[in-house]
């Protein structure tokens, strides 16, 4: 047994060594202190960085990308909102539900009803383990605000949405090769986060478009006990700048309505159309099939390609207006000589007229009208085959036409032997784009001067300031005397009993026109097809013909025939003569100062195509009919009033309304809409219409009210 002595020694020593150990440990916590103090970090962590993190947070400010509009400023292309679906699967989120095993059929089987997805797939994805959310893939994004609020209306618990930017589309197809589509892109830094254009002037102008995201953070402060939160350190976004086609609404509109009824009767493998004021080379209006909707991108998988600059072609006789200009200049056309017609040898082969016997001893002028190709190759020799292609590279064609479109092709041309030299002169043998085509004949109805074909009439910077783009003359290839001389002569095609153009008569307007019909080279079986309808087939027209205001180029191939018999010449008529009669009375319209607006005329009482008619006789193209009715009801705008022409006229019928789509719409002409269908509407926003509660083509009688998404352009 220990001595008390014994015990009070140990005690002193474990005293001791505990005052050392307490000594050790808090010289240790000091160092620790110390090293804190001066390095700021602690287990790898930035001590600054962290409190920073306590005290701040920031924010993305999103820049406007700009608007693309026609050349009366109405939009094409508009921002909006769209939005993607997740569901919480986390308990730890103390701010929101989530999706529970008991919650979790009922929740797929809902979403199922409106997801483009199976109840199984998304019970699926809703099982994954051990993450905080899922997302739906490419059903459960881009959902409009009609598609999203139907869903919300459904309370589900654990469902949420994030806003997205996307991209409106009022007009749906509408020149959507040309003005193309944008979507929205995530970046590797959230800064970089945008809608990135994917086609026509949405890619090729997409730098100009997009703008620059900005930047806020805020910092918060205690003061009297109460955090206070200001703005420490923003970089404002800068807006993407407008762009403001040369397209015209009305006649873009209307071109739509042509091509489409042509394209759907016919079926061909392709249609392309190009209306152009030769004065300046603004594009008024322009088009082809197959095309897509960018709003809603159906279509989009049959046909990438901007056919009017990215696919070339054998052009066939239309090139016989270059080749007669050429040789007008050159002093080897004489319409009074004579030819024999009918077949021509050269080295090489034999050339035929199209009917292959000809017809006769006949005037140059009338192997004109009649497309004779021995008179085209006659010409072409005369001129020199050197010459020949000069005039050809001074037309433009074989380089390309420097358009906005960085997919443009050039073209080309097998110019080796003489045969195929001389089928040059009748459009075989070299290949071409509509695009470079409608440039060359810009020399034709502007006074010997070639002018650059544009698509964009000006950009307008966030600033309001404006970059015009002027008209470019880029060569002067014949004289104004030989443009004029060519001009009289194509009169002919059309008015001559024989001419091959007698359908594109324009009724109180001389029409310059040639046709075309060009044979097709199928790479596989290395020859030309023939037999039936297996060629593509052309017509340019220049009106007036004494001093042309438009330009029209359309091309048609392998159309197929229908019930009512017509040959290819027939349905491009179709396009032709309508279209160039609506241009050349808005023509009219515009030097009478009646352009923009017109008074509305009262067409209730009529069937809906009567209404429609009258209206277009009176300037009003953009007409939309509600309902299946046979009998007008009610009109929106009302008659009598000052009501712009560019602008769309609603028409509403006795029966069978549906909720038309609202997007686009300014606050008003939305109010006035919504009165004509008798339904209530709440506006949120200002600008114009980019989302709508309701999906489009609800029957008008189950809806109780349709809430409108307004954002500013």
């Amino acid at each position: 047994m220990k001595t008390s002595q014994e015990q009070r020694k140990e005690r002193r020593q474990f005293l001791h060594w505990m005052l050392i150990a307490v000594a050790v440990l808090f010289a240790s916590l000091i160092l620790r202190f110390a090293f804190i103090m001066l390095g700021g970090h602690v287990n790898g962590v930035d001590l600054e960085q962290s409190a920073q993190a306590m005290y701040q947070r920031s924010s993305i400010l999103t820049a406007k990308r700009g608007t693309i509009y026609d050349i009366g400023g109405n939009p094409l292309a508009l921002d909006a909102t769209s939005y993607s679906l997740y569901a919480v699967l986390t308990e730890a989120w103390q701010d929101a539900e989530h999706v529970t095993a008991e919650t979790r059929d009922h929740t797929a089987e809902v979403l199922s009803q409106h997801l483009d997805m199976d109840k199984e797939e998304i019970l699926k994805i809703l099982s994954t383990k051990n993450v905080n959310q899922v997302e739906f893939g490419n059903a459960g994004s881009d959902l409009s605000y009609a598609q999203m609020d139907a869903i919300r209306q459904e309370k589900l618990p654990g469902i949420e949405f994030r806003e997205t930017p996307s991209r409106s589309y009022p007009n749906g197809v509408f020149a959507s090769h040309l003005v193309g589509y944008a979507q929205f892109k995530q970046a590797e830094n959230a800064m970089d986060d945008r809608l990135v254009g994917q086609l026509g002037l949405e890619k090729n102008k997409d730098q100009e478009l997009q703008g620059k995201n900005g930047y806020v953070s805020f910092s918060k402060a205690e003061q009297n006990d109460q955090e206070e939160e200001a703005a420490d350190d923003q970089i404002a976004p800068v807006d993407g700048q407008n762009l403001y086609t040369t397209l015209d609404s009305r006649l873009q509109t209307y071109l739509e309505t042509l091509v489409t009824q042509v394209n759907d009767t016919y079926k061909p493998e392709n249609l392309t159309a190009m209306l152009v004021d030769p004065k300046t080379g603004k594009i008024a209006a322009a088009t082809q099939r197959p095309t897509f909707n960018p709003q809603t991108r159906e279509g989009l998988d049959t046909m990438w390609k901007n056919l009017l600059v990215e696919e070339s072609f054998e052009p066939g006789s239309t090139m016989k207006v270059l080749t007669l200009a050429a040789a007008i200049e050159e002093g080897v056309f004489d319409p009074n000589a004579t030819y024999m017609s009918g077949a021509i040898s050269v080295d090489g082969g034999v050339i035929r007229d199209y009917n292959h016997v000809g017809w006769g001893m006949i005037s140059q002028l009338d192997g004109v009208a009649r497309s004779s190709n021995v008179l085209f190759v006659q010409l072409v020799g005369d001129m020199g085959y050197d010459v020949w292609k000069e005039y050809m590279y001074e037309f433009g064609l074989m380089q390309k036409p420097n358009s906005v479109f960085k997919e443009e092709v050039a073209g080309s041309m097998s110019y080796d032997y003489e045969i195929e030299k001389v089928s040059t002169g009748f459009g075989q043998g070299l290949r071409v784009t509509p695009w470079q085509m409608v440039q060359a004949f810009t020399a034709i109805a502007n006074g010997g001067e070639m002018m650059r074909l544009q698509i964009i009439d000006r950009m307008e910077n966030s600033q309001g300031d404006l970059q015009v783009v002027q008209p470019e003359k880029i060569a002067a290839p014949i004289s104004n005397e030989t443009a004029q001389k060519t001009l009289q002569y194509l009169r002919r095609v059309v008015e001559d009993p024989q001419g091959t153009g007698q359908m594109y008569a324009v009724e109180g307007t001389e029409i310059a026109a040639k046709t075309g019909t060009a044979e097709i080279y199928d790479t596989d079986k290395q020859a030309y097809l023939s037999g039936g309808f297996n060629y593509l087939y052309s017509v340019v027209g220049f009106a007036p013909a004494d001093n042309p205001q438009y330009i029209l180029y359309l091309t048609i191939k392998k159309p197929k025939m229908a019930g009512d018999g017509k040959q290819p010449a027939v349905m491009l008529a179709d396009i032709f003569v309508p279209l160039l009669t609506r241009a050349l009375d808005y023509a009219k319209l515009a030097e009478t100062g009646g352009y923009d607006q017109a008074e509305m005329i009262d067409v209730t009482g009529k069937n809906p195509g009567a209404a429609q008619q009258a209206l277009e006789r009176h300037g009003f193209l953009k007409v939309e009919v509600l309902g299946t009715g046979k009998q007008v009801i009610d009109q929106s705008p009302k008659p009598g009033s000052n009501y712009s022409m560019a602008k769309k006229v609603y028409l509403l019928t006795d029966e069978g309304v549906r909720l038309p789509d609202f997007s686009g719409l300014t606050r008003n002409e939305s109010e006035a809409l919504a009165k004509l269908l008798n339904i209530p509407v709440r506006i949120e926003g200002e600008g114009l219409v980019v989302g709508q509660s309701v999906d489009v083509n609800t029957p008008i009688e189950s809806v109780d009210q349709v809430l409108l998404q307004l954002q500013q352009p």
